[in-house]
C-alpha cells in the first residue's frame, strides 16, 4: 500500500537555510534555547512515528471506517487507531508546543507545524483527532476562566482528553447567525444546552477518556445573528471534584456522516438534550472566542492538504520510475527493458513536478506563517508582534484555500500518473483524492476564505496589511533585481507584484459602486495573491540553490529545477485569473435565477 518517508531534508532546508529559524527563535526568550539540533531531532522522531505507526493504518482505516451502536451511542474506531493514539500520548507528542504551565513542552509552533504535516501525510483521518484537540486547547488557553484552564488544559495538553468544535447546524451551514441551539442558565452558574450539531469531526470515540466539546449556542434574549452567539464548554463526562471523568453528559452521537473520504474519522451528528455546559468568555461574544480555534483549524486544514500533496507525490514518483510503458519519444532510455519507465514521458513529469512544486512551495509558505505566529505570541518587541499578527491575519485564509486547492490538483495529478491503477483502491491513490476534497470545504469553504481575504483583510483596511507583505516582496526584488542569474525569478515576481497592486485598487473602486464585485472577484483574487506568495518563496529558494548548486549536493539542483518549473508552468495561471477577476459581476448576476 505504498510508502511514506518524511521529507526531512526539505524541511531542514526550509527551516534552517530559508527561514533561519534558529536565529529568529533566539530573539524570543521563550524559545532562545531551541537550536537546530533540537529541531532536527524532533523532526526525525516525528517522521518515524508518522511512517512506522500511522501510515500502516491509513488504508485499512479508510476501508474499515467508524461504526455507531445506536443503542449505546458507542462509536467503534478502525483497528489500531486507539493503540496508535496511546503511543502518541506516551511519547508526549500532544504537548509539543503547549504552555509548560499546563504540562506542555513549550516548543515553537513552527516546529510543531512540520510535525503536523508529517502526521497528515501518514494518516489525515487519524490526525484530525488530536488536531482538533489542539484547537480546543488554544481557545481555552485564550478565553477560559482560571478554573476552566486549571481543570481542562492539563488533560488536553497530555492527550488524556480530546476536544472538538461544534459550530454548524443542519439548516445554517456557514451562516452561523442562523443557529438555533439554546443555552438556559442554571442557579449553579452552568447552563443547559439543547440543540443539534452536524459535521462534528472526532465527535464521538473511545480513544480518550473524555471529550471536551466547544459548543456555540444562544442565551435567552440574545440578539439575533452572530452578535447573539455564546460559546460553551460541554464535556462528554462531567468531571468529578478530583478531575476524573464523572457522570455522562447529555450529549450523544445520533449518526455518523456517510462521507466521500476521511472514513477513519468519526464525523458525527451530535444531539444535546439539556447537556450541562459552562460559558467560555463573555456572553454573546462566542464567535470571537471560537475564532481562535477556527484560525488554528484553518492552518491545520492547509497542513492536511500539504501532507496529502507530499505523500501522493512520493508514491506517484516511485510508480513512475518503476512502471514500464511505451518508449520515449526521443528514443529508448532503458534499452535493456521491453519499454521505458513512464517517468521519461514529458507529461508524466509535468504531473509529478506539479505535485512536487505545490508541496515544496506550501512547505515554505506554511512554515513562514507558523514562524510569524511564534513572533506574534512571543517576540519581546511590540512592533514586531503587531507586524507578525497582521501577516498571520492576511495569510491564514491563503494557507487554507490556496494549499487545499493545490492539494486537490496535486493528488488528482498523482493519481493520473498511475493510469487505470490510480482509480483502483488497492493502490491507495484514490483515497488521497477523496480525502483531499473535503479540505476545500470545511473550516469555511474556499470561497468564504477568499471573501475573508479580499473583503476583510485587504479592502477593509485599505490594503494596509497587503502593502506590508508587498514591501517584503519589493525589498527582495530591489536587492536582487540586477542579478542576471536570478532574473528568471525576480522579473516575473516583480511583474506580478505590480499587477496585484493595480488589481486590488481596481476591485476596490468597483466595490464602492457594487458590493457584488467583491464576491465575483474573490476566488481568482486569492489564487493570484497565493501565487505571488509562492513566487516570493520560490525566488528566495532559487537564490539559495543557485549559490549552492555546485557544492556536490544534488538537492540544490533539484530545488532549482523545481523553481524553474513553477515559474514556467504554474505561475502563468495568474494571467487567466487576472482576466477572470477583472471581468466583473455582470456576467454572473445578469441571468435571472428562473432562467438557469
Amino acid at each position: 500500500m505504498g510508502q511514506y518517508i518524511a521529507p526531512l531534508r526539505d524541511m531542514q532546508f526550509v527551516l534552517h537555510e530559508l527561514l533561519h529559524v534558529e536565529d529568529a527563535l533566539k530573539q524570543m526568550p521563550k524559545h532562545a534555547e531551541v537550536d537546530a539540533d533540537i529541531i532536527n531531532q524532533v523532526l526525525e522522531e516525528g517522521g518515524k512515528f508518522a511512517s512506522e505507526v500511522l501510515f500502516p493504518l491509513n488504508h485499512s482505516g479508510d476501508r474499515e471506517g467508524c461504526h455507531l451502536d445506536k443503542e449505546t451511542h458507542v462509536v467503534t474506531m478502525p483497528k489500531g487507531f486507539k493503540e496508535a493514539y496511546d503511543k502518541y500520548v506516551e511519547a508526549g507528542w500532544p504537548s509539543l508546543s503547549c504552555d509548560p504551565g499546563y504540562g506542555g513542552q513549550g516548543l515553537p509552533i513552527v516546529l510543531n507545524n512540520s510535525f503536523i504535516e508529517m502526521l497528515n501525510s501518514a494518516n489525515q483521518a487519524w490526525t484530525m483527532y488530536p488536531g482538533l484537540s489542539h484547537g480546543a486547547y488554544e481557545c481555552l488557553h485564550a478565553h477560559g476562566t482560571t478554573e476552566q484552564k486549571t481543570l481542562y488544559l492539563p488533560k488536553l495538553v497530555s492527550g488524556e482528553w480530546t476536544g472538538t468544535m461544534c459550530l454548524t447546524e443542519a439548516h445554517c451551514g456557514t451562516d452561523l447567525g442562523l443557529l438555533r441551539s439554546k443555552a438556559e442558565p442554571q442557579a449553579d452558574g452552568s447552563c443547559k444546552i439543547s440543540g443539534g450539531k452536524i459535521f462534528i469531526s472526532a465527535g464521538e470515540h473511545e480513544m480518550s477518556a473524555n471529550i471536551i466539546h466547544l459548543v456555540l449556542a444562544r442565551l435567552p434574549d440574545a440578539p439575533s445573528g452572530t452578535k447573539g452567539i455564546s460559546l460553551f464548554l460541554v464535556p462528554k463526562f462531567i468531571p468529578n471534584a478530583d478531575g476524573t471523568p464523572g457522570k455522562r453528559n447529555a450529549i450523544f452521537c445520533g449518526a455518523i456522516e456517510e462521507k466521500m473520504g476521511i472514513h477513519g474519522n468519526s464525523t458525527c451528528q451530535l444531539n444535546l438534550d439539556g447537556a450541562t455546559g459552562w460559558l467560555i468568555g463573555e456572553p454573546n461574544k462566542g464567535l470571537n472566542a471560537m475564532f481562535v480555534m477556527m484560525n488554528v483549524a484553518r492552518l491545520g486544514v492547509g497542513m492536511q492538504s500539504l501532507g496529502l500533496t507530499e505523500v501522493a507525490y512520493q508514491n506517484a514518483l516511485v510508480y513512475a520510475k518503476d512502471r514500464l510503458q511505451m518508449r520515449s519519444l526521443s528514443g529508448p532510455k532503458a534499452s535493456d527493458k521491453p519499454a521505458d519507465p513512464i517517468i521519461v514521458h514529458p507529461d508524466v513529469r509535468r504531473m509529478l513536478l506539479t505535485a512536487k512544486a505545490y508541496a515544496e512551495g506550501g512547505r515554505a509558505f506554511s512554515s513562514y506563517v507558523a514562524l510569524q505566529i511564534d513572533k506574534e505570541l512571543n517576540h519581546p518587541d511590540e512592533a514586531v508582534r503587531k507586524d507578525a499578527a497582521d501577516e498571520v491575519a492576511l495569510l491564514t485564509p491563503i494557507i487554507k484555500a490556496f494549499l487545499t486547492d493545490n492539494g486537490w490538483t496535486a493528488t488528482s495529478e498523482a493519481m493520473q500518473v498511475y493510469g487505470g491503477h490510480g482509480y483502483i483502491a488497492e493502490w491507495g491513490m484514490e483515497q488521497y483524492v477523496r480525502d483531499a476534497r473535503i479540505n476545500m470545504i470545511y473550516e469555511g469553504t474556499n470561497t468564504i476564505q477568499s471573501l475573508d481575504l479580499l473583503g476583510r483583510k485587504v479592502l477593509m483596511d485599505n490594503g494596509a496589511k497587503l502593502r506590508k507583505f508587498g514591501a517584503k516582496v519589493q525589498a527582495f526584488v530591489e536587492e536582487n533585481g540586477l542579478d542576471e542569474a536570478l532574473s528568471e525569478f525576480v522579473t516575473p515576481l516583480a511583474d506580478l507584484g505590480d499587477k496585484v497592486t493595480k488589481l486590488t485598487m481596481e476591485i476596490g473602486m468597483k466595490a464602492f459602486q457594487n458590493p457584488d464585485e467583491v464576491g465575483a472577484a474573490a476566488v481568482p483574487y486569492l489564487r493570484i495573491v497565493g501565487h505571488m506568495v509562492f513566487a516570493y518563496f520560490f525566488a528566495q529558494m532559487a537564490k539559495i540553490a543557485l549559490e549552492k548548486q555546485d557544492c556536490g549536493d544534488n538537492f540544490y539542483k533539484a530545488k532549482l529545477a523545481t523553481a524553474r518549473f513553477y515559474f514556467a508552468r504554474l505561475l502563468p495561471e495568474t494571467a487567466m485569473l487576472i482576466c477572470q477577476a477583472r471581468s466583473g459581476s455582470a456576467n454572473l448576476m445578469a441571468l435571472d435565477a428562473d432562467l438557469f
